[in-house]
């Protein structure tokens, strides 16, 4: 049994950075009352955010921080399984998960989502939508079990039976299938091709018995034909070789020219920095009468003087420029000859290559027959060899087939397996052994509402509700106040079964605006005395308006708004 020990939350929807604090296992009952907005509700999605990581009204997610505070949302709920003393803690900005175990935070290295699969699978062995049918009946975002879709309304009643085993074997089951029908397709596979290469076998043993010395006769001719162009191959790679050697004298000076060209253009490059120095002197005594420097003025016959110096240190150079220009020249087309004779060059070793290329092919493909020669002179011997490899298929194809014989006897338990543990199988057979007592459970409930039909649910879940004249009708045809006392007659016979299982059983039971909505004065009161008279260790709490409930219950508290945020006050 779960009991819900104690929740506080803070920064959580209209609550601020203070933590709101219930205890949920004091009270047989608890009434919880305030105005619109007032935060009242909060507890449920609290609750339900803390274990299942949504809100139980339809809230966004990012909505649930606070709006004015904006961070540090968070939420934790403590509770008791037998000797374990669980705590979840979850929170938003920054996101926070956690579940702790007798003080002890237990092993986050699984990513969130399998960390959460371990809360409800292990810890609580139950999902949002079962946990909702069992704790909560609440006006918002309440789902009625007669409303849920047949997949669902199973799921809810295979965690009260606690037969969701039977669903996790039948998963394994289904993987097991599915492993074993890719190793049948493996060895059909297999077996095809061991059938085929016994097939080739044979017919290779057959050919080789067949025109042996044909063969033998038409590979040597191609071999002789092969060799006859291997020796006009070569003659005419000796003549290519002349050819390149020729032609490589020729442009034995590649290096000197190349040497010679990089020389003249240093030269060129320092004559042409000495005339631009030359230049800017010229320059200097052209623009100026007097030394920047020292202001002294400059003798008209000194500049003279340099002036013409200058000038003819200029003619020098440019007479030095012309003689590397045509010296240049001469090297430039020098090395467009050797550029073209090293094209040629690179022309005949491409076919030297290519005709390497062919003699190589040709010698690999003498080699070849030669080797098939060999094998078909020794034709009785391969033979012999070629029927010893065929016996080996045979009994690697005798291995595949009594393989696939005893996978598909594991199959055929499997298959029998899947039969029990569908939905129509073992499940079904437990289902239907409860129905009665559920059926007889919902029927009670609902008399002591006083709201006397026969209810009775079938194996597939479906409905049928008599009414005292013996007519059929279904959920969908009675009043909000009709389907609600439904709603509750099926909520407590979940508890009842649920303690009758011990499989999901819990000591928190929820009531969100229940006695606000379609029940009148004579089901409140009904419904109150069947509160009552739940266990002892039941605790619950009721959501309301109405202040006057207020001396029927052990405990109240009253929620109000202050300053924008939610707090408990004295009721």
């Amino acid at each position: 049994m779960i009991v819900f020990r104690k929740i506080r939350w803070k920064n959580f929807l209209s609550t601020g950075n203070y933590f709101i604090e219930i205890d949920l296992d004091q009270h047989p009952d608890t009434l919880i009352i305030g105005e619109n907005g007032a935060g009242k509700s909060t507890m449920l999605d609290a609750l339900t955010f803390s274990l299942f990581n949504k809100p139980y009204r339809n809230i966004n997610k990012p909505q649930i921080v606070n709006s004015i505070n904006g961070k540090n949302c968070l939420v934790e709920l403590e509770f008791t399984m037998g000797s374990k003393d669980y705590m979840v803690r979850r929170g938003i900005k920054p996101n926070v998960f956690e579940i702790h175990l007798n003080g002890k935070l237990v092993n986050q290295d699984s990513k969130a989502r399998d960390y959460q699969e371990m809360l409800e699978r292990q810890i609580l062995k139950m999902n949002y939508k079962s946990f909702t049918q069992i704790v909560i009946l609440g006006s918002s975002s309440f789902t009625p079990f007669m409303q849920l879709p047949a997949g669902d309304r199973r799921a809810v009643i295979e965690d009260l039976l606690d037969i969701q085993i039977f669903s996790s074997m039948n998963a394994i089951v289904k993987e097991r299938l599915g492993t074993i029908k890719t190793q049948l397709n493996e060895l059909k596979i297999r077996v095809e091709a061991t059938k085929e290469k016994i097939t080739l076998h044979k017919k290779h043993i057959e050919e080789l018995n067949r025109n042996t010395e044909e063969l033998v006769k038409g590979k040597e001719e191609q071999i002789e034909d092969a060799r006859h162009e291997i020796v006009t191959l070569s003659q005419t790679l000796k003549t290519l070789n002349g050819q390149i050697d020729g032609l490589t004298d020729q442009i034995g000076d590649h290096q000197k020219m190349l040497d010679k060209q990089r020389k003249l253009l240093q030269y060129e490059t320092r004559i042409q920095s000495n005339k631009t120095k030359v230049q800017k002197e010229i320059d200097f005594y052209k623009d100026h009468d007097s030394c920047p420097t020292c202001e002294q003025d400059i003798p008209e016959k000194h500049k003279e003087d340099r002036l013409e110096d200058c000038h003819g240190e200029v003619q020098k150079f440019d007479e030095g420029l012309k003689k590397l220009e045509t010296e240049q020249g001469t090297v430039i087309n020098r090395l467009n000859e050797i550029t073209k004779i090293m094209s040629q060059v690179q022309d005949l070793n491409k076919e030297v290559a290519n005709t390497n290329s062919t003699i190589a092919h040709s010698r690999k493909f003498i080699g070849v027959l030669e080797k098939e020669i060999t094998k078909l002179q020794e034709n009785k011997k391969i033979s012999g060899d070629t029927a010893e490899q065929s016996q080996q298929l045979l009994d690697e194809l005798t291995g595949y087939i009594e393989q696939r014989k005893s996978i598909s006897e594991d199959r055929s338990y499997l298959d029998v397996a899947a039969t029990l543990l569908k939905d129509g199988g073992i499940k079904t057979r437990i289902i239907k052994q409860y129905l009665p007592i559920i059926n007889k459970l919902v029927n009670k409930y609902l008399a002591a509402m006083d709201f006397f039909v026969n209810f009775h649910m079938d194996e597939e879940f479906k409905e049928v509700i008599k009414s005292r004249h013996r007519d059929d009708f279904s959920y969908a045809n009675f009043s909000e106040g009709e389907k609600q006392k439904i709603d509750l007659a099926l909520m407590l016979t979940w508890r009842a079964v649920a303690r009758l299982k011990n499989s999901v059983n819990t000591n928190l039971l929820i009531l969100d605006e229940t006695f606000d909505s379609s029940l009148d004065a004579k089901g409140t009161d009904a419904l109150l005395d069947i509160l009552h008279q739940l266990p002892e260790n039941t605790n619950i709490f009721v959501i309301s308006h109405k202040d006057q409930l207020h001396d029927k219950f052990n405990q109240s508290f009253k929620f109000e708004k202050k300053q924008n945020f939610s707090r408990i006050a004295a009721a």
